[in-house]
């Protein structure tokens, strides 16, 4: 649709201003950027800051860091809701001037922002006090999601976990950085913290999941995948401390072992909660962990991929006492030495069970 001089005054004259503006409120982004070419006058009120309480910025992910500074300018005490996700451009000083000029903002989400550091972090612990889905002083905070934010390190978590004692749910994973010392700031300050993804956080170790455990009693769903460095002991803690767990993600932790199952299957949460364990690539666990798993009467999914020790004997045992659980296993084929070939059957196979 394109509007005259003509149309556009005479919308002005029947509409007063504070009818359009509410009018301009329902707009998107890109609708509201075109209403503020039409004119001057609708320029001013396309770019009202009321107008920007809800900022996604998928449509555009190339967007650089000067244009977040302008909006931040713009849009001040207005914005609510900001989403860079995928946004590579914005780093550290953008944000440091977005958090002193939008201090209500309250979901927050820098998903694959891999220019950041720390610095973004003390920015918005220490402007953002509103912040609930990132402060020394964001007491409101519940979720935070800093999945491949690679150059994240300790002091930035625990500077977040010292004001963010609500926090419920948050993403690490891809922080590859990160040690034991962010999982003990999460232990001792974020006892309401429900879900943890720390996949690929290859540092982390037993120590640091044992403090958290015993601290954090609220988990109901952590993702381990990768952190390569923790045993059974993990899984021990878990049983002991966190009851309500329902979903627990082990793939590529090659260190646990069938008595660590044992553990989980016979806890609180085994018995009650648990409903998905995902353990691709757990070389070491065996038939004897699907037995003990026989005691998860609500576990609903079980990821078995390229775990060589687990046959498919196994998987029909355990499903005969479970038969509403849905197990997909992927057995990798080996090829043997020259020596050894044909000397046996090996139990590598593709199967999904439904």
């Amino acid at each position: 649709m394109v509007f005259s001089n003509n149309d556009e005054g005479l919308i002005n004259k029947k509409l007063p201003k504070e009818l359009l503006l509410r009018i301009f409120s329902f707009l998107d982004i890109v609708t509201l950027c075109r209403c503020a070419q039409i004119s001057k006058a609708w320029n001013i009120l396309a770019l009202d800051g009321s107008n920007w309480q809800r900022i996604d910025f998928n449509f555009q992910t190339d967007v650089e860091g000067r244009v977040v500074e302008n909006i931040s300018k713009r849009c001040g005490g207005f914005l609510r809701k900001l989403s860079l996700r995928g946004c590579i451009g914005v780093g550290d000083s953008s944000l440091k001037t977005f958090a002193q000029n939008c201090r209500n903002i309250e979901h927050l989400n820098l998903n694959g922002c891999t220019k950041i550091t720390d610095s973004t972090c003390y920015s918005l612990s220490r402007f953002c006090s509103k912040l609930k889905h990132i402060q020394n002083y964001c007491h409101e905070l519940v979720s935070l999601n800093l999945q491949s934010c690679s150059r994240i390190t300790d002091e930035g978590v625990v500077q977040i976990c010292r004001g963010c004692h609500r926090l419920q749910a948050l993403c690490l994973s891809g922080c590859s950085n990160l040690t034991d010392a962010s999982l003990t700031a999460l232990g001792l300050n974020c006892p309401r913290l429900q879900i943890l993804e720390a996949a690929r956080c290859s540092h982390l170790t037993d120590a640091g999941f044992t403090l958290l455990a015993r601290n954090c009693h609220e988990l109901e769903k952590m993702d381990l995948e990768e952190c390569i460095l923790i045993t059974d002991s993990t899984l021990i803690q878990l049983s002991i401390h966190c009851p309500k767990l329902q979903a627990l993600s082990l793939s590529h932790c090659e260190l646990i072992t069938d008595d660590g199952i044992l553990h989980l299957s016979n806890s609180t949460c085994g018995h009650e909660r648990l409903r998905v364990l995902e353990l691709d690539n757990c070389l070491l666990i065996t038939d004897v962990a699907l037995e003990h798993l026989e005691n998860c009467r609500g576990l609903e999914r079980l990821e078995l991929y390229d775990c060589q020790q687990v046959t498919r004997a196994g998987i029909k045992r355990m499903r005969a006492q479970l038969p509403h659980v849905k197990v997909h296993a992927y057995f990798a084929p080996v090829t043997p030495p020259t020596a050894v070939a044909g000397s046996g059957q090996r139990l590598c196979r593709c199967c999904v069970i439904l």
